[in-house]
């Protein structure tokens, strides 16, 4: 299929990795193959000395501890709190993933940044991951005082597994009555294991990701013969969670030739509808990925927006 990309990511095209999942081989190939393209990208290089400290903070009930990364500006707190969940479909990726990320939003919004380093799927399934995220929110939470962090300044981001992840756990946040989130960001977010949207039957053969790789993701954090079943939880798909109310305001974004692009209209419209402060944020001509793309225009304007989002939100 031919897709209209954006004429500034064409010669790019050749930096996004070829990733095809179909095994745990394929699994362990991809995995190294993230690796190695995060280091062709330059490192962000900060204005000002960043603070950054990992630390093991207490897990679920009776599961590991939960590596975080810490990223405190100079200055005096308190100060807005941002725990970033970064992506790689439930099964790649780390804290050394976000790390540029990280310190961008540390550094230009001067906030206090923690990046989880999840446990990923297929090795540790749903519900582990998000348990993970939610661990980490509610040590921050606890912590906020001893962080620098305005405790009634807490935002929760993340990007396409990052942004389900996200979900997920401002979900359970709402729903175990936990820490008070004045602000969540879905980019381009995995949500919906259904896999029945107009895009994602539609972009079998898209950049990075497409059908066929969010078959083989949603079957690793689930577990084999779960996807699409009726029992599976909203937590791991915040799609199928049936009340939205009561979420805080948020930011939703999508490409335009991105499989999971109707996930997130339509969960930004279930939002809405649920009288919950939500924008959403539509790139044309952009794939899943292309923000690695960052000579290109279009990107430039992404991540513009997206401090801009993470600044309003968390009045920062």
């Amino acid at each position: 299929m031919s897709y209209a990309f954006d004429a500034d990511l064409l010669p790019w095209l050749d930096l996004v990795p070829d990733v095809t999942l179909t095994d745990y081989e394929s699994l362990a190939a991809a995995r190294a193959k993230m690796s190695e393209t995060r280091f062709q990208t330059p490192p962000y290089e900060p204005s000002q000395p960043i603070d950054v400290r990992d630390e093991l903070v207490p897990g679920p009930q009776g599961a590991p501890d939960v590596r975080v990364r810490i990223y405190t500006p100079p200055g005096d707190g308190p100060r807005p709190g941002l725990v970033y969940i970064h992506g790689g479909g439930f099964i790649v990726g780390d804290l050394d993933t976000s790390d540029s990320a990280s310190l961008k939003y540390a550094d230009q919004l001067g906030i206090v940044v923690v990046s989880v380093d999840y446990r990923l799927a297929p090795e540790t399934p749903f519900p582990g991951p998000v348990e993970d995220c939610y661990a980490a929110l509610v040590w921050t939470a606890n912590k906020a005082s001893e962080l620098g962090i305005d405790p009634a300044r807490i935002g929760v981001a993340g990007e396409s597994a990052g942004g389900g992840l996200t979900a997920g756990t401002v979900l359970l946040a709402r729903d175990r009555g936990g820490p008070a989130i004045v602000f969540q960001y879905l980019g381009v977010p995995e949500i919906d294991d259904r896999l029945e949207t107009e895009s994602m039957r539609a972009y079998v053969d898209t950049p990075l990701w497409n059908y066929p790789n969010a078959v083989f993701s949603w079957d690793a954090y689930l577990g084999e013969g779960k996807r699409g079943t009726a029992d599976v939880s909203p937590y791991a798909a915040p799609a199928r969670a049936t009340d939205l109310s009561g979420l805080p305001p948020t930011v939703v974004t999508v490409c335009q030739f991105d499989p999971l692009r109707d996930e997130g209209f339509e969960y930004a419209r279930r939002l809405s509808h649920a009288n919950v402060p939500t924008e959403l944020r539509v790139y044309a001509g952009t794939f899943h990925g292309s923000q690695m793309v960052t000579e290109a225009a279009v990107t430039k304007r992404m991540a513009d927006d997206q401090l801009a989002d993470l600044r309003r939100g968390l009045q920062a």
